[in-house]
């Protein structure tokens, strides 16, 4: 059944009658991965995966909400005693705690709501929920008058506060600004972006996802920041933004080699990005697929967050033909991110799901998709 169908039935057998529906995508990022928090480029867009919400507002002062997903309700008042226990309904109610703190107008609603984002394969289903809510409030109960800037920081601060994940703030950014056919070079430190065409002829968007997480003893990702943050204060520069490889091996003999290793894969990835958009202008994606491979030497061997299953799905994409392939997302598990030629899709899948399954016992699941609209009222 078709999402927009499902949640307005749904709806109507919850509450009765119906609301406005609006709806917000996850996102992948083509390049760009652990650029954000040492102020870089990424440059994620949103996808044709997204969360739906119909909502109305209800009279009172209290949420009444419905997963569909999850087949459970919760309930709450807007005052920040009222924090539901539910972790899936914080996220509703932190968009509507963040949104009152910047002066926002938030009254009491009823709505349900589903998804078709995949769960644990790094697309920001979390960020796509927050998106969603929080533009449907400024729709339904600001008049619009809350910018898309503040909307993305909603959501960012609604996983600060309410839900316990010190995240940056592209996966919200992404989801809030999405454009069909476009992705979006951010600039992490300034907020400025750009939007560069994406519209792939004869080529596709392939999600390999391993459907492994590895579970880590420590904080890979604070050891990783802190070996960031420890070269920046060597070199005397407020993230490695500023940094190039010159300036980095001018100082190797001052810091450890784990460090020395870290800060080189943020500085080549940083003109990655960089060199991508350039790439994409002028219609090489060929080049676009070849940096996509240097990420992922870069992120596995570099940086050290890739595993054993992930190396194995960027061999088989390199042994296929496919023009570029990564992880994508934080590593240690997850999925990796394929731009594949149409006219090897088909052996690629085939390949890569019978290897995979040969070798670790289960199929990776394959996600096609296409850049999409971000947060949107949904006619």
């Amino acid at each position: 059944m078709e999402l927009k169908t499902k949640v307005s039935e749904a709806f109507a057998s919850h509450f009765g009658g119906e609301g406005s529906l609006y709806a917000s995508a996850g996102r992948i990022n083509l390049i760009g991965e652990h650029t954000d928090y040492n102020g870089g480029f990424v440059f994620p867009g949103a996808i044709d995966k997204a969360i739906m919400a119909d909502i109305r507002p209800n009279g009172t002062d209290k949420v009444n909400l419905y997963s569909i997903d999850l087949d459970e309700s919760a309930s709450f008042g807007l005052n920040e005693a009222d924090a539901p226990s539910q972790q899936w309904a914080r996220y509703v109610f932190g968009v509507c705690r963040e949104t009152i703190k910047r002066g926002g107008s938030v009254k009491g609603f009823d709505a349900v709501f589903a998804g078709n984002v995949p769960l644990g394969a790094g697309l920001s289903s979390s960020a796509a929920l927050e998106s969603c809510f929080a533009f449907a409030l400024n729709d339904l109960f600001n008049g619009n008058t809350i910018d898309k800037f503040e909307l993305a920081k909603i959501g960012q601060s609604t996983e600060h506060n309410y839900c316990g994940v010190n995240c940056g703030i592209m996966d919200q950014f992404a989801s809030v600004f999405g454009k069909k056919d476009c992705l979006i070079r951010l600039d992490c430190r300034s907020l400025e972006f750009e939007y560069f065409p994406f519209k792939l002829d004869g080529y596709r968007l392939v999600l390999v996802d391993s459907v492994v997480k590895h579970e880590l003893v420590d904080s890979p990702y604070n050891k990783r920041r802190q070996s960031c943050e420890n070269v920046a204060r060597r070199l005397d520069i407020d993230t490695l933004r500023d940094a190039d490889m010159e300036m980095l091996d001018a100082v190797k003999a001052d810091i450890s080699a784990e460090d020395y290793m870290r800060a080189k894969f943020v500085i080549e990835e940083k003109e990655r990005v960089l060199d991508v958009c350039e790439a994409l202008n002028r219609g090489d994606i060929e080049t676009v697929g070849k940096l996509m491979y240097a990420t992922h030497h870069g992120l596995s061997k570099d940086y050290e967050v890739s595993c054993e299953e992930l190396d194995y799905l960027n061999d088989i994409a390199k042994e296929c033909g496919v023009t570029g392939s990564r992880i994508m997302g934080g590593g240690f598990g997850g999925c990796t991110i394929n731009l594949v030629a149409d006219g090897i899709y088909d052996n690629f899948i085939a390949t890569v799901t019978e290897k995979f399954n040969a070798r670790y016992g289960h199929q990776p699941k394959i996600y096609d998709v296409v850049i999409s609209d971000g947060a949107r009222r949904v006619e």
